[in-house]
């Protein structure tokens, strides 16, 4: 999980858990502030409820009027109309109530009930089929319950006690007003009958006694200020007047006419209804703004709250969004710092460094600082100690490259030193070898001194390996190009078993460059010793050499175990790229093959045989070739003069005077005074075969690497030197175009006759029987050579340099 994640994570984690404490903290007040409205709702229909029980008390006196024919039917239409009014104001107040008191609810849905039968209520009275006690008491029912509502409401949820009570004490007053609307309708019915009756008497007294109770109960529960308002709007002309006819009619006894008219009546009655309503409205006005300016601050309180508590969510949000970009881009610049140096930036480095001379003289640790601090993170926080960490990781990585590579320095250094003593004391070696085989005619003695001067060969190679692996190169340069054949034998001399090594196929005409011979030869010699080494001791190991396009194929074939395609694979990939440093002693030749080969784009890849063994194939191309180079050929025993090289001295067989020629000019030892190929031996004739059977001559201790210089005479040989050319042309052709002659087989220098060498007809030098191969063999040869072909095709038209073929050694 990336880290900008696991901030967010580490983020979202507390600002949950502090949501959902402040949703928890703010649930209180939001709940209050709820409450508030909806008990301002229930208030507003309170007040609706008050008007709707005025306009009900005054349509039952309009309808008892019109029952006791002490009133008309326009006035009771009229008093309908008024009510229906006061209902659908109070449906609209009462219709989005929610959590209404249980016995509130009660009391709205009676009131529904009753708003339903009105209609059959009304016609009663219009047409005079109810009575007076059952109109007066449907009436009475509904205003209760309207008067109950009021007063239910006060157990709301939430309800503050002293709001409670106010609405407890507004609902007493409405009860007030409806006792003395009740005396209204007692009085009326009396009127009608002649007098009170004993139950009606009872009634109107108990209107009395529930209006002074009501009034009480408001005085409780209400402020002092609805007290005074009752007192002075009770206290006028007109309260007086009810009063004061209120008193005369109760001293009236049972059975007796009323005194009071009932126009009179109707009239003070009417009027303290009208002054018991407006102290009503005043009172029910100052509950709804007391409620009101509760549920206001109540409000205004939770919305402060949950601002206060979305405030503070948000800054901590912010804050920790910058704070997290801040430290996930510094993290990222870290981390894209640590890529950089990890993946290029200290590679690059470390490939400059390992690189010779790469310190030019420079301390390690003025090249660790002149590299500089690739994180520039830095701070006094965690996160810039760890970039300043890493910037002190980065500088002693790159001051121990540097110490390493000035320590590289310093034993390719002593290599190399090493290496140029060795070959100066070689050289005093082969120079006294020289002087005492000048004087010998013993054969014996000559092969002990020739086997000698064969190991001073092989050492001189292994100094040239140090030299190679010290970044320097052979000293010696041809001034002539030279054939791929002389090459090849030369470079199988330079090894210890020469006489395994059969040359095959080798096509004519191909030449290596001057410039390229010594290096060619030495990668050549080392592949050529691995095979030897690493193959049967008998079995020979083939060369072969064939053009493709623009370059040339070198196939060295054994016949060994071979390897496994893993080690295989490892090989090649370290032919492929050289290492910068001095290798491993135990494959120095794989190390020396490919920088070698890297100095001239030669390609060396090792691949699988179909049969036992593995091919070496060196592939070189156009830039070290000489190609349309004529080689010339010299008859067996001699050197190719016609390439530019002069013949080594033969060996005197035994018998032939007991001491060998010594010619003018030969006093030079040949192959130690030239300037010879690779490892400072000559080259021997292009023409001698390199076979592992031939029989070598009394008093012959093997091949001779040397090849004196220009300038030196010839020494004597068993057979004539031609100062002319030979001609190579045997005749004319019907056609008139010239016959070249046949050449003779390639043989190595002095080597003898073969064993069964047969006489070619018409010649008098022996023919060597030809090598049989098995299908097996031949198989393998052509897949190599088809391998071959299509392994260089691939790399056609590309530049020497560019070769990104696999070069690895055995």
């Amino acid at each position: 999980m990336k880290i900008n994640r696991r901030l967010v994570l580490l983020v979202t984690a507390p600002l949950t858990v502090a949501v959902a404490f402040s949703v928890l903290a703010l649930a209180p007040a939001t709940n209050q502030a709820l409450q508030a409205d909806r008990l301002t709702s229930m208030v507003e229909a309170a007040d609706g409820a008050s008007e709707l029980a005025n306009r009900l008390q005054r349509e039952r006196a309009a309808a008892t009027a019109l029952i006791s024919e002490q009133g008309d039917a326009e006035a009771f239409r009229l008093r309908t109309t008024a009510t229906d009014k006061s209902i659908a104001g109070f449906r609209s107040r009462t219709k989005g109530l929610s959590s209404v008191p249980g016995s509130a609810q009660g009391a709205l849905d009676r009131i529904e009930r009753f708003i339903e039968e009105m209609p059959g209520l009304r016609a009663q009275v219009r047409s005079g089929s109810s009575t007076v006690s059952a109109l007066a008491f449907g009436y009475r029912i509904v205003i209760a319950d309207l008067n109950s509502y009021r007063d239910g409401i006060a157990q709301a949820d939430g309800v503050d006690a002293d709001i409670a009570d106010r609405i407890r004490a507004a609902a007493a007053l409405s009860e007030a007003a409806e006792h003395t609307a009740q005396q209204q309708v007692t009085v009326m019915r009396a009127q009608a009958a002649g007098g009170f009756t004993t139950a009606s008497q009872r009634t109107f007294d108990a209107g009395r006694m529930g209006y002074t109770e009501s009034t009480g109960v408001m005085f409780d529960l209400g402020p002092g200020e609805w007290r005074t308002w009752l007192e002075r709007t009770l206290s006028g002309a007109k309260a007086l007047e009810a009063r004061r006819l209120e008193d005369e009619i109760g001293r009236t006894g049972t059975g007796k006419d009323l005194t009071v008219s009932p126009e009179e009546w109707q009239k003070a009655a009417d009027d303290r209804q009208e002054l018991l309503r407006s102290v009503e409205k005043r009172v029910d006005a100052a509950v709804l703004a007391q409620v009101s300016d509760a549920r206001t601050t109540l409000i205004w309180t939770a919305g402060a709250e949950v601002a206060l508590v979305v405030l503070t969510l948000v800054v901590v949000v912010v804050v920790a969004i910058r704070l997290g970009r801040v430290m996930i881009r510094r993290l990222r610049d870290l981390r894209n710092a640590a890529h950089e140096v990890a993946h290029s930036g200290l590679p690059a480095v470390m490939n400059e460094l390992s690189q010779p001379g790469a310190l030019r003289g420079a301390t390690p640790e003025e090249v660790a600082r002149r590299t500089g601090d690739p994180v520039r993170t830095t701070g006094e926080d965690e996160i810039g100690e760890v970039g300043e960490a890493f910037n002190a990781v980065h500088h002693e990585a790159v001051r121990l490259a540097a110490q390493q590579a000035h320590v590289h320095e310093q034993l390719a250094e002593t290599l190399v030193g090493v290496a140029r003593r060795g070959a100066r004391l070689t050289a005093v070696m082969v120079s006294e070898l020289d002087t005492v085989q000048r004087d010998e005619a013993d054969p014996v003695r000559m092969k002990t001194l020739f086997a000698l001067d064969h190991l001073a060969i092989r050492m001189e190679r292994n100094t040239n390996n140090l030299l190679v692996l010290g970044g320097y190169g052979n000293a010696r340069v041809r001034s002539a190009d030279v054939g791929c054949s002389t090459v090849i034998v030369a470079a199988a001399q330079q090894i210890e078993r020469f006489d395994r090594v059969s040359l095959g196929a080798i096509e004519s005409g191909i030449g290596i460059t001057a410039r390229a011979v010594h290096d060619v030869a030495h990668i050549l010699a080392e592949l050529l010793d691995n095979a030897t080494r690493y193959s049967p001791p008998d079995k020979q190991v083939g060369v072969a050499v064939w053009r493709l396009w623009d370059r040339a194929v070198v196939q060295i074939v054994d016949e060994g175990v071979g390897m496994t395609a893993e080690r295989r694979a490892v090989h090649n990939a370290a032919l492929l790229e050289p290492q910068a440093g001095i290798g491993d002693v135990r494959s120095m030749g794989l190390h020396v093959v490919a920088r070698l080969a890297a100095r001239h784009g030669i390609v060396v890849e090792l691949r699988d045989s179909s049969g036992p063994g593995t091919i070496a194939e060196v592939t070189l191309p156009a830039k070290v070739l000489a190609m349309d180079l004529e080689e010339a050929q010299a008859p067996p025993g001699t050197v190719g003069n016609e390439v530019g090289y002069e013949s080594p001295r033969p060996i005197t067989p035994p018998g032939a005077g007991g001491h060998r020629q010594q010619p003018a000019g030969a006093n030079a030892r040949p192959g130690r005074d030239s300037a010879p190929i690779g490892t400072g031996v000559g080259l021997v004739g292009a023409s001698a075969p390199v076979g592992g059977d031939r029989e070598t001559p009394p008093g012959h201790a093997g091949p001779r690497d040397g090849t004196p210089e220009r300038g030196h005479g010839t020494t004597a040989a068993p057979h004539p030197v031609h100062d002319e050319p030979v001609s190579r042309v045997a005749g004319v052709s019907s056609s008139g175009l010239p016959v070249r002659q046949r050449r003779a087989p390639q043989q190595w220098p002095a080597a003898g006759k073969r064993e069964g060498a047969e006489k070619r007809p018409g010649t008098g030098a022996p023919r060597p029987s030809p090598r049989r191969r098995d299908s097996r063999q031949v198989s393998d040869v052509l897949a190599a050579y088809a391998q071959g072909i299509n392994r260089s095709t691939n790399h056609r038209g590309r530049s020497a340099p560019d070769d990104n073929t696999e070069r690895t050694e055995k």
